[in-house]
């Protein structure tokens, strides 16, 4: 039988596990536990251990209780150490074999998301020679919450705070520190997008992979007003003091709450929560995130980072599809100016797009106004910087989805098709596609170049992802339907 897997890390030793030809090492601390003292703090490095660590089970996460509002199982483990990463390598990977490094996010709107997921498991990765770091972060109120006497950003310093072990630590795994590609889904998409602007992060990834990037940047005044308001409904002074006087559990109760209006908008307020997000997410609090992304990326900000960059076709329609018997009696052009779109882009934006019926044309402008925007704003605020676009377009075949809806391609890209809860979504999904999606994320963190060509303001390039495959398979003028919005 072979040895369970040995790491040295400069803190101590950590031992994880085989599991075929993958060394597995789970629950790695990269910070000391938030809590007490340091609840509402930066990331505060670890003191050295004595002996051995045991790196065989799942470390605590930061979401409490059931994920709920993705498809993707991200199982809730408690504790209180939830700064931890989980390391998968190639089984035989000797501590000097400089191997790229996939460095992974994952989403959950920052209020929820777990690293805990069989999703992510990078064994598949390791197969092809990569190393994956599946990383936590601090989320919700606790992460990201703008409190008076505390630093910003918790939970983007977290992520920096699990780079910065990457640097120091990769090679006691076979990893070589200059190769890192940072990735991310939904807000994990986010996340890299505000890491490639922020000037802590820098030198720390060499490039990056953003998966239907969710990217709201907070103001100051707008992350104040809703600290206020959890404030309120917790009871308790709106400082650090108020908030560390009360149980994390009350809390996470009171952000609930005061979320809860955010969701239910009139008019006016509803076109500003589709271009700026929940209130709670990054804040341009001009340290970690100086600027809004976009502004800083229109200013060559990591202009020397390759970039792959995209989204699924329906990221949000399976949810008004629910509603299509009501939507039916609505007027498309009212709804949408309800939805805050000025009369000359509802009519552009229209004439894109090929959906028919309120439903469908309602979901598609929230996945085009959240999701593909973005992406299409990236790629053109980039320039010449090196940017790859991409599209996923394969329909589940499940009836309650039937769409190519958000997460759907998580697997594809992990090459991880038998994972809990993939069939649930996917019915019987295409091991090609997998192949091909999973095959490009390998060749963009060994070689910098995913497989097709970059994006460029003449000929618009895409790749797009379906099966049957797509003829052909790089599409031009691609998400032009979302140039209305832009």
């Amino acid at each position: 039988m072979d040895a369970a897997p040995l790491a040295h890390t400069s803190k101590g030793d950590v031992r994880g596990f085989r599991r075929g030809a993958t060394a597995v090492f789970l629950g790695i601390p990269f910070a000391r536990p938030p809590i007490g003292a340091l609840r509402f703090a930066a990331p505060v490095p670890l003191e050295p251990w004595g002996g051995e660590r045991d790196a065989t089970a799942y470390g605590p996460t930061a979401q409490r209780g059931d994920a709920g509002i993705t498809l993707i199982p991200e199982p809730s483990v408690p504790g209180d150490a939830t700064l931890n990463v989980n390391v998968f390598a190639p089984a035989d990977a000797a501590p000097d074999a400089d191997l790229p490094v996939l460095v992974w996010i994952h989403g959950g709107g920052f209020t929820s998301g777990s690293p805990a997921s069989r999703w992510y498991d990078g064994d598949a990765f390791a197969r092809d020679g990569i190393i994956t770091v599946v990383i936590s972060y601090r989320i919700g109120f606790d992460g990201f919450g703008l409190i008076d006497g505390a630093p910003a950003n918790r939970g983007l310093r977290d992520q920096i705070a699990a780079l910065e072990w990457v640097r120091d630590e990769i090679r006691a795994f076979g990893g070589d520190p200059a190769r890192v590609t940072v990735a991310g889904q939904s807000a994990g998409g986010g996340s890299v997008l505000a890491l490639m602007t922020s000037p802590m992060a820098s030198g720390l990834f060499s490039a990056a992979m953003a998966v239907s990037p969710a990217i709201g940047a907070v103001s100051r005044q707008a992350a104040g007003a809703f600290a206020a308001r959890v404030a309120a409904r917790a009871g308790v002074r709106a400082d650090r003091a108020g908030f560390a006087s009360v149980p994390e559990e009350r809390i996470v109760a009171a952000q609930r709450s005061a979320l809860a209006p955010h969701l239910v908008r009139a008019r006016s307020s509803l076109a500003t929560l589709l271009d700026d997000g929940l209130p709670l997410g990054p804040v341009v609090d001009g340290d970690v995130l100086p600027r809004h992304p976009l502004d800083a990326l229109s200013d060559s900000a990591s202009s020397d980072v390759p970039l792959v960059i995209g989204s699924t076709d329906d990221e949000f329609t399976a949810l008004t599809a629910r509603f299509a018997g009501v939507l039916r009696l609505v007027p498309v052009p009212l709804a949408l100016a309800v939805l805050g779109l000025r009369r000359t882009r509802r009519r552009a934006y229209l004439d894109s797009i090929r959906r028919r019926g309120a439903a469908a044309v309602l979901g598609g402008f929230f996945t085009d106004r959240v999701i593909r925007s973005t992406v299409l704003k990236t790629a053109r605020v980039r320039g010449a910087a090196p940017t790859w676009l991409y599209r996923f377009a394969w329909a589940s075949p499940v009836p309650s989805i039937g769409v190519a809806c958000h997460c759907l391609d998580v697997p594809f890209w992990f090459d991880h098709l038998d994972a809990d809860g993939v069939a649930t979504i996917a019915g019987t999904p295409p091991a090609d596609l997998a192949a091909q999606m999973h095959g490009a994320a390998v060749s963009f963190a060994r070689d910098r170049d995913p497989g097709w060509p970059t994006w460029d303001a003449t000929a618009r390039r895409a790749r797009v992802f379906d099966a049957p495959a797509s003829t052909p398979a790089v599409e031009t003028d691609a998400y032009a339907e979302v140039a209305p919005l832009v």
